[in-house]
Order: C-alpha cells, then structure tokens, then sequence
C-alpha cells in the first residue's frame, strides 16, 4: 500500500481526536459556525500538542447535530464509517494502489462531502473502492470517469471551507465493498441500528492507513 496523504500518520504530531459525546468542547453552539468548530478542532490538537488529528472509524458522533442531512426522524444517522485526517486545507491526497476512476461530484450540500473522488481498485482479484471526501474543488478538474490513477499518484487536496463542505479542513477516506449502484457519493455516517449492514460493507479504513495511533 501506498500513502493517502503526504503525512506521516505514525509521527508524534499525530493524535486520536475524540469526537462523542464525551467531548465536552462539542456543543450545538460550537458546531453550528465552521469558524468556531475549526477553532475546537485546532484547540483539540493543541491540548495534545499535536498538528494532525486521526480517528473516527465506527466512532458515535455528536458532530452531525450540526446539519439536517443527518437528522432522520426515525433514528439520526451518527455512526462514522471512514476515517477521518484532521489537516491544514491543501495537504496533498494520494492513490494508496492502482485504479481507476469510478466517479466524481461535489456534495455541496451544507454538513456533506463536498467535492467528492471515488476510486475503483482491485487486488488479488478483488474489486473495492476507496472514497475521498470534503476536497477542493480544484480536484475535480480535468477527470473523468475510467481515468487510470497509478499507486501514489497525486489524486487531490484537503478542501477548505466552505467549498469543502463546510467543515473544518479535514479528509474523510472511507473503503467500500460495495457502492449498491451509487456514484460519486456514499454514505459516511448510518444510523446506529445498522451498525452490523454497514461495518461489513466499509472495513476499517485503517487497514490501508496503517497508522500506530489508530491501532
């Protein structure tokens, strides 16, 4: 496998951040203003002398109160399927293995991926597929569906807000089995009762990451 990103997940400035309800810094209040939820991130990171934030992979999450994409009635979607790099808007995105492009879009809803690469692997015979998300629009130019990506080939970058979906500059990599027919979008975060349909659907992530904090 090669590197996502141009960081070095297992150096001593990477950090597993917390973002349950556990975390006493995530309140509606701080999380309705990108500005203000960038400013917990960046203090989340300085409280553990840290530069780059990793984690959420099957993580409970609070953070999604903060748009109506994720507030069904029936059950509020909260469970995290990817992996998520907490990083300055313009680190450097890679393709960890040969591929080809699946599909592409900007999500630009508020609270979503925004610009939005999805590849399509295979290995040892096995076809599976790897999603980036909250991207800079940049990324989306001059591709094109089938386009053939080479292992660490520069795929994209860290969008900043709002065109990355409005969050705090960060990455959502996520790995998929199975797309069920969708293109250019999956789903990030399921309600929690479907934890067992998703999980098998999305493995960790980090089985493609390879970072210490992680394990």
């Amino acid at each position: 496998m090669g590197p996502v990103t141009s960081l070095d997940l297992n150096a001593a400035n990477v950090t597993r951040l917390d973002f349950s309800a556990a975390n006493p810094l995530l309140t509606l209040e701080n999380l309705q203003n990108t500005q203000t939820f960038t400013e917990v991130v960046n203090r989340m990171l300085r409280e553990k002398a840290a530069e780059v934030g990793v984690g959420g992979y099957l993580e409970h999450r609070v953070i999604y109160r903060r748009s109506g994409l994720f507030n069904e009635l029936s059950e509020a979607r909260s469970l995290h399927l990817g992996i998520d790099i907490w990083a300055p808007a313009g680190t450097t995105v890679f393709s960890p293995l040969p591929a080809v492009v699946h599909s592409f879009q900007d999500n630009a809803n508020f609270g979503d991926y925004g610009p939005t690469i999805i590849l399509q692997h295979q290995l040892d015979g096995i076809s599976f597929y790897t999603l980036y998300g909250h991207l800079n629009r940049a990324s989306l130019q001059n591709l094109e569906t089938g386009k053939v990506i080479a292992k660490s080939e520069k795929i994209a970058e860290f969008g900043p807000y709002p065109e990355n979906g409005d969050w705090p500059p960060h990455l959502h990599f996520q790995v998929m089995a199975d797309l069920q027919g969708l293109s250019g979008d999956y789903a990030g975060v399921c309600k929690p009762s479907e934890k067992e349909i998703f999980a098998a659907i999305c493995p960790n992530p980090n089985l493609i990451l390879q970072s210490r904090h992680l394990t």
